[in-house]
């Protein structure tokens, strides 16, 4: 019998150490997950495949600390530096990089395709064809950073790319993958915007809604909410960095900290969280207000944090932020309006399909906008439904995505 190959081993430690557990309850008897384990790795270039097999090695070992634990851990994730120039040769690194990553039971973040003002004319469909022909890859664009301001001809560039990438993938479901980024800083570990700079590193996020409705319940004012979400968010981040210093020094890899944004799930809804506080449905007055409350505890943390830091309302991936904007509780304008007191922008939006590209980078430069004048991260990760009008109900294939409408951008 043949000794097995390194890849062989990879995807075998993949399955043992990286598939799901059975038999836990939903949060674990922590009462919440973590989301990611993000590694960041650096490549000589997009056929450099060994830090891979490396990183993959090293969050399987990370996994098992945390569900030793008993922590159930979501997803594990590995971050690059930006790697792409579009191209027909990095397409195909980018291709075997994807399938490598499937074996191991990873995703992959290449970073930033565009920065500040570069891209050309063949950009959103060579954007659209990596989309397209990998499941496991992530990328973004960057449309502001910091002391250069907004970048115009980005911003167009990423706009032109989600309205390709919604032609090129069923159901426009391949934005899920991509993103305008701006402001946001490298060891940021959630995904898309996820891009690695410096020696190996690694980063810890969270889907930690439940703990925000636990804070809220039965709170009678915004400065008793404000008093309990912080003394659990503490106890509980506490813990976590424990095993997570413990792992950064066992295996010679940088700890970066915990993005604290409480990441919701189809189990675990932040919009359900805010109305225990504010006892009307979201999107109704006082709404603004209770993400606030949560962003501004979240920023005064004493454990180590990175990426936003902030609250998370994707739309399509929250039960009941979903299902409010099929109401109509809010819009478009009112996500903008919470994003200056939040923490991602405008995430996972359902749009009309025939939105124009210019409409698009009209969004993402309001976004951009309001993450330069905050200095904050903010991303618009904007989803054009093929064949879809306003109010027209959308169904996903995506285990990750909930049903909704489209929603009005006006």
């Amino acid at each position: 019998m043949t000794a097995p190959s390194r890849r062989q081993f990879v995807g075998t430690l993949g399955a043992a150490l990286l598939a799901p557990r059975p038999g836990r309850s939903a949060g674990g008897p922590h009462g919440f997950r973590i989301r990611t384990i993000t590694a960041g790795a650096r490549l000589r270039s997009a056929s450099d495949l060994k830090p891979v097999e490396s990183a993959i090695v090293f969050l399987g070992r990370a996994r098992k600390a945390f569900e030793d634990a008993g922590y159930e851990i979501q997803t594990v994730r590995l971050a690059t530096q930006p790697l792409a120039a579009p191209g027909d040769r990095v397409l195909a690194d980018l291709q075997a990089l994807d399938r490598l990553a499937g074996e191991g039971r990873v995703v992959v973040s290449v970073g930033p395709l565009v920065h500040h003002e570069g891209s050309d004319a063949e950009f959103a469909a060579w954007a659209a064809e990596l989309v397209r022909t990998t499941s496991a890859i992530s990328c973004s664009v960057t449309v502001a950073s910091p002391g250069r301001g907004i970048h115009y001809r980005a911003t167009l560039a990423a706009a032109a790319a989600m309205a390709a990438i919604a032609r090129a993938t069923p159901g426009g479901e391949g934005n899920f993958r991509f993103a305008a980024a701006a402001n946001c800083p490298a060891g940021t570990p959630f995904f898309p915007v996820a891009y690695h700079e410096g020696e190996d590193a690694f980063a810890v996020g969270l889907e930690s809604a439940p703990l925000v409705a636990s804070a809220f319940a039965d709170a009678s004012f915004t400065t008793e909410a404000r008093a309990r979400l912080r003394g659990i968010l503490e106890a509980k981040l506490r813990a976590v960095q424990a095993i997570a210093v413990a792992t950064a020094r066992r295996e010679g890899r940088r700890y970066l900290g915990i993005d604290a944004s409480p990441a919701p799930g189809k189990d675990a809804s932040i919009g359900a969280a805010i109305e225990t506080l504010t006892h009307a449905p979201f999107g109704d007055a006082s709404t603004l207000e209770a993400c606030a409350t949560v962003t501004d505890v979240l920023k005064s943390l004493t454990v180590r944090t990175c990426g936003y830091s902030g609250l998370m309302l994707p739309v399509l991936e929250d039960p009941v932020l979903a299902r409010r904007a099929a109401e109509r509780r809010f819009s478009v304008k009112e996500l903008l309006l919470y994003s200056s007191v939040c923490g991602t922008g405008l995430d996972v939006v359902p749009l009309p399909g025939e939105t124009p590209v210019g409409v698009l980078a009209a969004l993402i430069r309001d976004t951009a906008a309001l993450a330069v004048k905050l200095r904050k991260p903010l991303s618009a990760r904007l989803f054009p439904i093929p064949g879809k009008a306003v109010g027209e109900a959308i169904h996903f294939t995506n285990p990750y995505l909930t049903d909704s409408v489209v929603m009005a951008i006006q």
